[in-house]
């Protein structure tokens, strides 16, 4: 599949940046289509898909019956709040975590996907 930088691609790149939260698609759909009412879901979607396959974006996983995208490609890690939904970055070396798994399987494991779950700041405060 060949990499191609098209305007509709950096809208949508653009607007991952800006919403910085975590988006869903359909959230990065909402949000582009209020300023570009002709690109259509597909569309969205598609390059979503292709630009976390490309490493422009992190598919961080399924979380709350969607997929949520991550314009912070750096290592990092998430926390989904359970009350609220809301996913968090979380910083830190877990590559010890990596090892570990590797000593118990014979498979050749080069990248760890870490997501937590529980009870954010926020909606502890406010219970």
């Amino acid at each position: 599949m060949e990499k191609r930088q098209t305007i509709q691609r950096q809208i949508i790149l653009d607007a991952v940046k800006t919403l910085n939260c975590h988006a869903t698609a359909e959230e990065v759909y909402a949000f582009v289509h209020r300023t570009q009412p002709t690109i259509s879901k597909a569309t969205v979607y598609r390059n979503l898909s292709q630009m976390a396959q490309y490493g422009d974006l992190l598919n961080i996983g399924h979380f709350n019956g969607a997929t949520h995208y991550d314009h912070n490609c750096h290592t990092h890690y998430h926390f989904v709040c359970n009350v609220c939904r809301r996913v968090y970055d979380v910083e830190g070396d877990f590559s010890d975590v990596l090892a570990k798994a590797a000593q118990n399987d014979s498979h050749e494991m080069t990248r760890l996907f870490l997501s937590f779950a529980g009870v954010c700041k926020i909606c502890k405060e406010r219970a």
